[in-house]
C-alpha cells in the first residue's frame, strides 16, 4: 500500500507529543494503490502528453489570435491586443478555480478530464465560426482601410460577436482548470521527499518545460503554417484535434496514475485561522509548548509529508494565537473554529509568505504578453521572406526560442545541474528561488533588445528608400526571452509545488499561472494607461494607431525594461525576507531520507 507519512515524537512524558500524518494515493477504482505497479515516470509520461498537445493546441490559437482578430474581427489594433491579452490573462487566472475544484472536490484525474472536454468543444466552436462566412463580418483589408482615407471595415459586433467571445472563453475555462492540474498530477506520480526523490521531482519538472517546449514548437511553426496557408477553420480544427489527442493520452495512463482523493475545502482551515487569530487575539504566546495544539491526529493535508523536517514559518505571529489554548480555567467543549492546530497555522502562513514572490514574476508576464501581441505584428510590418517565395508567418517567430530550448533543456539537466551541483551542494544545482532570479534578471535585455530593433525598423521604414528590414532582426530578443522563461517558469512552478501543504498542491500550483494571469492584465492596462497619458496634449499615443509606423513602440519597450530592471532588485529583496522566514525543524524518530534543500 502507498502510504507516506511524517511523524514527529515531542519530549518523553509528553502524551500530546507523538504526532503523524499520512497520505494516501489511490488507483483509478480508490483502493490504495502499490509502487510497484504504480506512479514514477511510467504513470507521468501520459500527463506529459497531455501537456505537450494541450499547449499545442491553445498556442497555435493564441499566439496567433491577433492576426484573426485584427484581420477578420477587425477590431482596432490596440483594442485587437487587448483582447488577446485578457483571453489570455483569463486563462491563467481560472488557474485557481480548477486547483480548488481538484483539492477540495473533484481530484486532478477528474478535473482534467471533464474540462478537457470543454476546452475542446470551445475550439470547435471557433473552427465552425472561422468557416461560415455568414457568422463573420465582411470581408475588409484593415491595413489598406487605416492608410485610406475610405471607410473603416465593419467590426464585429451582436451574436456574431457573442459566438466567437463564448467559444473563446470555453477555451479559457477548459484550458485555465486544466493547467495547474497537469503539472500537479504529474508531480504526484513522485514521492517529497529529498535526496534522490527530491532529484526525481526536479527532473519531472524539467521534462515537462521540455513537453511545453515541444508542443509550442509544434504550434508556432507547423500549426501556424497551417492557420496562414488553408485558413483560420483548418486551423482551429487542427488544434480541436490536438486536443482530442491529448484526452486520449491522459485516459490511456489511468490504470498507472497515483491518485491524490480530494479532502474537503482548501478555504475552511484558512477561514478557521483568521477566525481563531480574531477570536484569540488578546491571548498571549508561550515560549512552552504545553498551551500550544499539537500536530497530534491532524489530517494529512495540514503538514508537509514525506520529510524528516517541518517548515515553521518565523513571520506572522499574531496567527500562532489561533493554536494556543485558552488559559481562563474553563473546562467547557472548545470550539471547533476557536482552536486550530499548529499544522493549520503553518498553512496559512505558508500561502501568505509566497504572496510576495508571487507578485514579483508579474511585470516577467507582462513582458511575455508583448511577444504574443505587439512582436507579432511587428513582424507583420517587416519583410517575412525566408527564400524566394516562402514567407515565414509572423507568429511562428515565437517558434524561436522553443526550438532553442528543446535542446538547452535537456543540457541543462544533464550538463549544468551536475556541475553547479558540486560547486553548491544543492541536489538541483541551484535552489528555485535562485532560478527564478536568474530569469527576472534576464529578461531585461529582451525588451532592450526589442526597443533597439524597433526604433531601426521603424527609422527605416520611414525614410525615403522605404526600405523593409528582415524579420529575422527581432529573433534576438525572442531568444533571450525563452532563455530566462527556462529559468524563471520552471523555478516558479517547482518553487510553488515545493512550499504546498498536503491537500493544497494544486491550487498553489495555479499561484503559477495566476502570475502569468495578472502579467497580462496588466499589459492591457498598461497599453490603455500609455495611450492616455502621452495623448494628452492632443497629439497621438504611443500605442493609438492600427500603423506601427506612426506609433512609438520603441518608447513602450523602453519602458517595460526599465520596470523590468526595477522588478528584479524588489525581488531580491522579496526572496531574502522569503529565506530569512523559513525555518527546519528536524523531527525526531524519521528515517533520514537526505534532507531538502533550502529554497
Amino acid at each position: 500500500m502507498d502510504v507516506e507519512s511524517s511523524r514527529q515524537q515531542g519530549p518523553k512524558g509528553d502524551s500530546n507529543s507523538i504526532a503523524a500524518a499520512s497520505e494516501v494515493f489511490v488507483d483509478w477504482r480508490g483502493r490504495p494503490c502499490e509502487p510497484q505497479k504504480h506512479g514514477g515516470m511510467k504513470a507521468a509520461v501520459f500527463v506529459l502528453g497531455i501537456q505537450a498537445f494541450e499547449i499545442m493546441a491553445i498556442a497555435a490559437v493564441g499566439n496567433n489570435l491577433i492576426t484573426y482578430v485584427f484581420n477578420e474581427m477587425h477590431f482596432p489594433l490596440s483594442k485587437s491586443a487587448n483582447i488577446v491579452t485578457n483571453f489570455i490573462g483569463t486563462v491563467f487566472l481560472l488557474s485557481l478555480l480548477g486547483g480548488f475544484l481538484s483539492d477540495s472536490y473533484l481530484g486532478s484525474f477528474w478535473t482534467m478530464l471533464i474540462f478537457g472536454f470543454v476546452e475542446l468543444s470551445g475550439f470547435i466552436l471557433l473552427a465552425v465560426q472561422a468557416h461560415l462566412p455568414q457568422l463573420r463580418p465582411p470581408a475588409c483589408n484593415m491595413m489598406a482601410a487605416a492608410s485610406s482615407s475610405a471607410g473603416q471595415c465593419e467590426e464585429v459586433g451582436g451574436v456574431k460577436a457573442g459566438i466567437f467571445f463564448a467559444a473563446l472563453y470555453l477555451v479559457a475555462l477548459g484550458s485555465g482548470c486544466l493547467k495547474p492540474n497537469i503539472i500537479a498530477h504529474g508531480a504526484d506520480q513522485f514521492r517529497r521527499r529529498g535526496g534522490d526523490d527530491g532529484k526525481r521531482l526536479s527532473s519531472y519538472f524539467n521534462a515537462a518545460y521540455f513537453s511545453f517546449c515541444v508542443g509550442e514548437m509544434v504550434a508556432l511553426t507547423l500549426l501556424v503554417w497551417v492557420q496562414t496557408r488553408s485558413g483560420m477553420d483548418v486551423g482551429f480544427g487542427v488544434s480541436a484535434g490536438a486536443m482530442g489527442i491529448g484526452l486520449v493520452s491522459l485516459v490511456a495512463g489511468v490504470f498507472f496514475y497515483r491518485n491524490k482523493p480530494p479532502q474537503g475545502s482548501i478555504c475552511t482551515p484558512i477561514a478557521k485561522v483568521l477566525v481563531a487569530a480574531a477570536t484569540q487575539r488578546k491571548q498571549v504566546c508561550p515560549a512552552s509548548t504545553s498551551t500550544v495544539q499539537p500536530f497530534t491526529g491532524v489530517c494529512a493535508r495540514e503538514i508537509l509529508l514525506n520529510t524528516p523536517s517541518i517548515r515553521r514559518i518565523n513571520k506572522f505571529r499574531f496567527l500562532d494565537k489561533a493554536c494556543v489554548k485558552p488559559q481562563d480555567g474553563g473546562s467547557s467543549k472548545e470550539s471547533a473554529w476557536g482552536l486550530c492546530t499548529a499544522a493549520e497555522v503553518e498553512q496559512v502562513k505558508v500561502l501568505l509568505c509566497v504572496v510576495p514572490i508571487f507578485a514579483c514574476t508579474i511585470v516577467f508576464n507582462t513582458i511575455l504578453a508583448q511577444l504574443q501581441t505587439f512582436s507579432v505584428q511587428q513582424g507583420s510590418a517587416m519583410d517575412t521572406r525566408l527564400a524566394g517565395s516562402f514567407h515565414v508567418p509572423p507568429a511562428s517567430l515565437q517558434a524561436i526560442p522553443y526550438i532553442m530550448l528543446i535542446a538547452l533543456v535537456p543540457a541543462y539537466e544533464a550538463v549544468f545541474v551536475p556541475a553547479v551541483r558540486r560547486l553548491t551542494g544543492v541536489s538541483t544545482g541551484i535552489t528555485p528561488l535562485q532560478r527564478i532570479g536568474v530569469g527576472l534578471f534576464t529578461v531585461t535585455f529582451s525588451m532592450v533588445a526589442a526597443a533597439l530593433v524597433e526604433a531601426r525598423r521603424r527609422h527605416t521604414s520611414v525614410s525615403a528608400d522605404g526600405r523593409v528590414l528582415s524579420i529575422f532582426w527581432i529573433a534576438p530578443h525572442f531568444l533571450v526571452f525563452g532563455l530566462s522563461e527556462m529559468f524563471t517558469a520552471v523555478g516558479l512552478i517547482e518553487f510553488f509545488y515545493k512550499q504546498s501543504l498536503s491537500g493544497m498542491q494544486a491550487f498553489l500550483t495555479s499561484m503559477t499561472y495566476c502570475s502569468y494571469s495578472f502579467g497580462f492584465y496588466l499589459s492591457s492596462v498598461l497599453v490603455s494607461l500609455v495611450n492616455t497619458v502621452t495623448s494628452r496634449n492632443g497629439g497621438d499615443g504611443w500605442l493609438s494607431n492600427n500603423d506601427l509606423d506612426k506609433d512609438r513602440l520603441d518608447l513602450f519597450y523602453w519602458l517595460l525594461a526599465g520596470l523590468s530592471i526595477l522588478n528584479f532588485f524588489n525581488f531580491l529583496f522579496w526572496s531574502r525576507w522569503y529565506t530569512n522566514s523559513v525555518e527546519t525543524v528536524q523531527v525526531a524518530g524519521v528515517g533520514s531520507y537526505g534532507g531538502e534543500e533550502q529554497d
